[in-house]
């Protein structure tokens, strides 16, 4: 079956739509046809090398679609079913059983490898292969195929081209509040850098009923943003530190921050906002190479919490529909941040999501 998908050819290479061929599902996969798909700063991510993946290869990782192909086994979905796709997992490893798939000790080469289990990548151009399987469904096209496990089946009456905001970047910042911190009415928390990931956390911060609520970073824009969304307090960086601004906020600091955007110095701030007893979870990433230095005696004397939370530790088919929910009962406006484009205008909707301009660009077929 042709396709027509936006590849990368090359470490820093551009998106090139091409025609591509797509292969029938497997047994336990789906075929779905992508009707829109977000732009997430991890896509834009691999495509700079900050990750390993082959190439040339298909990226996205945020599509949401109509089932169109059930492989030998599927069950739980049908043809015509609406989804929205998630990262891949195994389903049985240690962690998949325990609940927690966000830890699955074969993501890596799930995720990464490019290809499905047999080896093959599902896609090719002229006999050439292409890889694929980019979190498990490399979205940046007009059909991906997936494993059902890590669809999440939609009420066919939410719109196609506003799920992909539920999808990765989203549920890392909100599963990271509701399910992992799970804030009390009253708590405080400081979000750094307020793109995708951190508005999630900053909306399912206020959703939780904090009663302080910080937003850092540099677009004005994105901090105006954030005080419509929830915000009670902005900074922008300057001459003073950051965690002295939080601590003249909040006096102590914060009782919870969230890191989004894996700046060294940011990611050092956000520790240096905590209380006693606080908790930062790290969401934003760098290089792979990249390391990051604390104050130890700090961290242990003051009984800080550091940790990282992928896709927000939460399980998808669950956090979803909750968020979804939230949603329709107008606490969880996730529409303010979303900016459409049409598919062919990729490289438009990437540099308005580098450029902060974008918060949640979406990729739309047929605009």
């Amino acid at each position: 079956m042709k396709i027509t998908a936006a590849v990368t050819r090359s470490t820093g290479g551009p998106f090139e739509l091409e025609d591509l061929e797509i292969a029938e599902p497997n047994a336990g996969e789906i075929r779905v046809r992508i009707v829109a798909t977000g732009i997430c700063l991890s896509d834009i991510g691999a495509r700079d090398g900050h990750v390993p993946i082959p190439h040339p290869i298909v990226l996205g990782h945020e599509g949401a679609g109509v089932v169109e192909a059930l492989g030998p086994g599927v069950e739980g979905l049908a043809v015509g079913d609406h989804v929205l796709l998630n990262r891949a997992t195994c389903g049985d490893c240690e962690w998949c059983d325990a609940g927690q798939s966000g830890l699955c000790s074969r993501t890596d080469r799930l995720i990464l490898g490019g290809v499905r289990a047999d080896g093959t990548s599902g896609l090719a151009r002229d006999g050439e292969t292409v890889y694929g399987q980019f979190f498990g469904q490399s979205s940046f096209a007009t059909h991906a195929l997936t494993r059902a496990r890590n669809a999440t089946r939609l009420d066919p009456d939410l719109d196609l081209a506003l799920a992909p905001a539920f999808g990765c970047g989203v549920l890392t910042g909100a599963g990271t509040v509701l399910t992992n911190m799970r804030p009390a009415p009253g708590d405080s928390i400081a979000v750094f850098g307020v793109g995708g990931v951190g508005i999630a956390a900053l909306m399912a911060a206020r959703a939780a009923g904090c009663s302080t609520i910080i937003a850092v970073d540099r677009h004005r824009s994105r901090l105006d943003l954030a005080e419509e969304l929830g915000a009670t307090h902005t900074l922008e960086p300057g001459d003073e530190p950051v965690e002295r601004a939080v601590r003249g906020i909040v006096r102590g600091g914060v009782k919870f921050s969230v890191e989004a955007t894996g700046v060294p110095a940011v990611v050092r701030a956000a520790v240096e906002s905590l209380r006693r007893g606080g908790e930062c979870a790290l969401l934003g990433v760098g290089p792979a190479t990249q390391e990051i230095t604390f104050n130890q005696m700090r961290i242990a004397l003051q009984g800080l919490t550091v940790r990282g939370c992928p896709t927000g530790l939460s399980e998808p088919n669950l956090l979803v529909p909750r968020l979804i929910g939230l949603f329709r009962d107008g606490r969880f406006p996730i529409d303010k941040i979303v900016t459409r484009f049409a598919f062919d205008d990729i490289d438009r909707a990437v540099d308005a999501a580098v450029g902060g301009t974008a918060i949640k660009p979406i990729l739309v077929h047929g605009r």
